[in-house]
Parts: structure tokens; C-alpha cells; sequence
């Protein structure tokens, strides 16, 4: 983010503090999927007093924040391999299972991480034009299928400065008109039948210039905030 810093003189939030952001808005007592990457730091900012019951792909409900140097154990891992912990009354169980959970409208919200989304929703997250990157289709399709509340984590713009919010992705999908919100390193932007919404923006930044590192239309809410 440090590119993004230098040409728009504004600090950027980290990936933790995006995924802190996204924390805040899980409602207690649901059940939510943590996708690969970003996504998965949003454990580690669970609200003291919230329960939230968050769900790995690789078969695991109840998954709680990394663990502690020193104290990781082999067999509780995320669907990215990471070490996790389990909550009290957590369980795990085989993939057949998680993905009968994932397709079947079980679960509340999903975060995921993206490469791309259009300004309908459309989400793009399994492969790039990058032919020294493997694709990696993973459970995000089922999961757009099987959950209304789709939610994004990325950053605004790639490290060449091109966006990420387009009118229309040029990879290839993994669903149409999925996304409900788009929490980036600039700004919380939701998608509506009216268009994006700008929601909340970093301090610094103003909407002209969110725009101009945004390919689709964006539309200020009356009632915007700073994002922190």
C-alpha cells in the first residue's frame, strides 16, 4: 500500500484494520464463512461480549483467532492452511459436510477476498490473466451460491495502480451480482440496484479522488463517514 500512500498523500488502512472494520459490522449470534487471504484476519477481531460462530471450509465451525507463537496445533488449520484455534463447544467435521453447509443457506455472511468487482455485484476471485499464477476456484462458488450476504475485502487499486472496482470484470467470474458490500483500504462501498454507494472513506481522501482510483461510477451517501 505504500504505492498508494506516496500518490494520493493518505494512509491507507492496513489489511488488519480492514478486516477489523468488517468485524464490526457481524451480527451476534451468526454464522459466517472466512474466505482465504484477507478474510481470515477478521477472527482475530472478534467483539468481547459478540458470539459469532465462524465457519472454515475445510470443516470447521467455532474457528477462533491465530493462536499464540509456540502454542499452534497441526490439526487446527483454516481453509488457507493457517493456524487457528477452536472456541469452546467448536467442532470440525469432513468437506462433504462443510460444503452441504456452504450450498444450503446455512450460513448468514461470507467474506471473501477479490481481484476484481463490477458495479453490479459481479465477483471475480479464482483466476487472473497472470499465467505464473495457478488458478484457485476453491469454495467461492459455492459459497456466492449458498449465502445471500456476500461480503469483499480487498484493496482499491493493484500494485500498478489500475482498479479493482470496474464496470465490468475482465476475469473470469465466480458469480454474478453476489456482492453486497466492498470493504476496501480507501473506503466501505455497498452495492445497490442504484449503483455503488460510497459509504465511509479513509481520512484525507475526498470522493473526487476515491473516483479517479475507481473505474466504475461511485455515488456519495448523504450520511458518509470517515473510515477507521
Amino acid at each position: 500500500m505504500k504505492h498508494l500512500a506516496l500518490r494520493t498523500g493518505i494512509t491507507p488502512l492496513s489489511r488488519q484494520q480492514i478486516a477489523a472494520r468488517a468485524a464490526r459490522d457481524v451480527p451476534d449470534g451468526s454464522f459466517v464463512n472466512l474466505g482465504i487471504g484477507m478474510p481470515t484476519l477478521i477472527a482475530d477481531h472478534m467483539t468481547a461480549g459478540k458470539e459469532v460462530i465462524y465457519h472454515s471450509e475445510n470443516g470447521m465451525l467455532g474457528m477462533g483467532p491465530a493462536p499464540a507463537p509456540g502454542e499452534e496445533d497441526e490439526n487446527l488449520v483454516n481453509a488457507g492452511k493457517q493456524f487457528v484455534t477452536l472456541v469452546r463447544g467448536g467442532c470440525y467435521f469432513d468437506s462433504a459436510q462443510s460444503f452441504m453447509m456452504m450450498r444450503g443457506g446455512h450460513l448468514d455472511m461470507v467474506f471473501l477476498g477479490a481481484f476484481q468487482v463490477s458495479e453490479t455485484g459481479d465477483l471475480a476471485n479464482w483466476v487472473t490473466d497472470d499465467r505464473n499464477t495457478l488458478p484457485s476456484v476453491g469454495g467461492a462458488m459455492d459459497l456466492a451460491v449458498g449465502c445471500r450476504d456476500i461480503r469483499v475485502l480487498m484493496e482499491q487499486v493493484t500494485r500498478d495502480g489500475k482498479p479493482r472496482v470496474l464496470r465490468r470484470c475482465t476475469y473470469p467470474l465466480t458469480a454474478k451480482r453476489a456482492v453486497k458490500r466492498i470493504y476496501t483500504d480507501l473506503a466501505v462501498i455497498d452495492v445497490t440496484e442504484s449503483g455503488l454507494v460510497v459509504r465511509e472513506m479513509v481520512e484525507g481522501l475526498d470522493f473526487d479522488r476515491l473516483q479517479e482510483l475507481t473505474e466504475a461510477p461511485l455515488c456519495l451517501h448523504g450520511n458518509w463517514s470517515l473510515l477507521a
